[in-house]
């Protein structure tokens, strides 16, 4: 269901929340680490371990601050334009650096990728084109998929053996489904 955008102005004058706000400066460190992230990962050829885990603890950490600006941008009303345009970018560029970086590696099919990305910029698309309409929330098994692609990238990053690459192989399938179902869910909403 699209929630209504709330309107423009309404009665008194609303002081919209400044862009300078700990929301915005998490997004854009989120952004600042994307490089640094893909140079740890791709560093002498992928095959440096300490690189390795390097790259994972810094997407971890930059993953960690999109699970928080957003909801601190709601909670303390610090919802910006510039929030909801750099934030969806922030994201696709971090988990588009790593999907691509992984496969140009060898360590992840290209399928994988493509199939995650093509979802990932249409739903985003999608949400800019609708947003003159309403807002799409973020639903449950949107959450679940992005907490799913973020363990599964995490897997692939870290130097794992055994079972490890095998258990790495089957959450990063429960990703690609969820990926899948909640972007049919999407554009049902979206309709």
């Amino acid at each position: 269901m699209i929630r209504p955008a709330p309107p423009d102005h309404v009665g008194d004058p609303v002081e919209s929340p400044s862009v300078v706000n700990v929301p915005n400066a998490l997004t854009i460190l989120r952004l600042l680490l994307v490089p640094l992230f893909a140079w740890l990962l791709l560093r002498d050829g992928g095959t440096d371990t300490a690189s390795r885990v390097w790259s994972a603890v810094v997407f971890l950490g930059a993953s960690l601050t999109d699970l928080v600006d957003g909801e601190l941008a709601r909670r303390q009303g610090q919802v910006t334009n510039f929030g909801k345009i750099a934030d969806p970018i922030a994201d696709k560029a971090l988990t588009g650096t790593a999907l691509v970086g992984l496969s140009y590696l060898g360590d992840l099919p290209w399928w994988v990728t493509i199939v995650i990305l093509v979802r990932e910029v249409g739903v985003t698309l999608l949400r800019f084109w609708v947003i003159r309409h309403g807002v799409i929330p973020a639903s449950r098994g949107g959450k679940a998929k992005t907490v799913a692609q973020m363990v599964a990238i995490l897997m692939y990053l870290l130097p794992l053996t055994g079972w490890l690459v095998t258990a790495r192989e089957v959450v990063m399938a429960v990703a690609v489904v969820l990926t899948l179902a909640t972007g049919i869910d999407y554009i049902a909403r979206a309709m």
